[in-house]
């Protein structure tokens, strides 16, 4: 019998309507095109607006896409797994409210939370489910709304977020294409440098927590800088070394869009030349879980079957991995 691989069959998208620049970003906080663009290489930020509407107001109509793209009937769907920091609800599960919303009635769900790594991580896990032989339909949804948890005066975190996700099929493959290879790691001493102070079970909501403005996201962008640097490179290196990958094999990088240099030096660390690099940053910015199906979406009509891809991601902490994957389908 064949190996079961978990292959991607369909990729989509969804980013809000609003568009947040820089020039409205300089009317927040002291700060200017000139200084994001050169520091982050992002120029604009989609941001989900209304009452009342939270993170599967951006997954479902990405899932929705999805099932018509795929031919796919929502009750053939047996589970889907949302990768997600910013939560509609603490329960219940935003995979339960998209299973609802999109009529997939046969399939559970549940959420996964490992910050920018977050698709990664349900990327891998989705993969299992499938090679089991368990499961035959298997969507994977990263979507984030941070501007839920941003700080709209803090200009050292509000230029970097925006809000917008994505999802993919995956199903059975016996020749060899999909997902081949993961590293995935965390390190939970890295989480003074990059957090929400406060909402969890350890600090509660209080008045004093919200005065304080500890409801948002916090980082200490020079020491998460240099620790996403090397650890996107090393684990994107060990992959493409247990595969026998050079950089010449490589059709596609696709990295988390954190911040253009840190992409571009775990490009230079792998030996991928810059053609070779998805970048959707400067008009997305970091929508978080989002980032690397937002790529795969925006450059699908790019991807050739066979094509080598190396997904890496490195979040808050810390979490980090690379998934090694053959593409499974022509452009449509």
């Amino acid at each position: 019998m064949s190996k079961i691989t978990a292959a991607i069959t369909g990729i989509s998208g969804y980013v809000p309507d609003y568009i947040l620049t820089n020039k409205e970003l300089e009317t927040y906080v002291e700060t200017n095109d000139e200084w994001i663009v050169s520091r982050t290489g992002i120029k604009e930020r989609h941001i989900l607006k209304g009452e009342g509407l939270g993170t599967s107001h951006i997954a479902v109509p990405a899932v929705k896409e999805l099932l018509r793209k795929t031919n796919t009937k929502p009750e053939e769907v047996e589970l889907l797994i949302c990768a997600t920091t910013t939560p509609d609800y603490v329960f219940p599960a935003t995979a339960n409210l998209i299973t609802a919303e999109v009529g997939a009635v046969n399939a559970f769900g549940y959420d996964l939370q490992a910050a920018c790594s977050g698709f990664l991580f349900a990327l891998a896990t989705g993969a299992k489910f499938i090679q089991s032989g368990q499961y035959k339909k298997v969507i994977v949804v990263g979507a984030d709304k941070m501007s839920s948890i941003v700080d709209y005066t803090d200009r050292t975190t509000c230029i970097i977020f925006g809000d917008g996700g994505g999802a993919v099929m995956l199903e059975p493959n016996t020749e060899g294409y999909g997902v081949l290879d993961e590293v995935l790691k965390s390190d939970g001493s890295g989480a003074p440098y990059l957090h929400m102070k406060a909402g969890g079970s350890r600090r509660p909501a209080s008045i004093e927590s919200v005065e304080n403005r500890e409801h948002f996201a916090y980082q200490e962008g020079q020491t998460v800088f240099k620790f996403a640097v090397k650890g996107m490179a090393d684990v994107s290196a060990e992959v493409m070394e247990r595969n026998n990958l050079t950089g010449d094999d490589i059709a596609w990088l696709v990295p988390h869009q954190a911040n253009k240099r840190i992409i571009e030096a775990t490009a230079n660390r792998m030996g991928v030349d810059s053609s070779k690099v998805m970048l959707n940053i400067q008009k997305y910015g970091n929508t978080t879980s989002g980032t690397i199906p937002l790529c795969l979406w925006d450059y699908e009509s790019q991807l050739k079957k066979g094509d080598n891809l190396v997904l890496a991601a490195f979040g808050g902490g810390f979490t980090w991995g690379a998934i090694y994957l053959k593409w499974a389908y022509d452009p449509k």
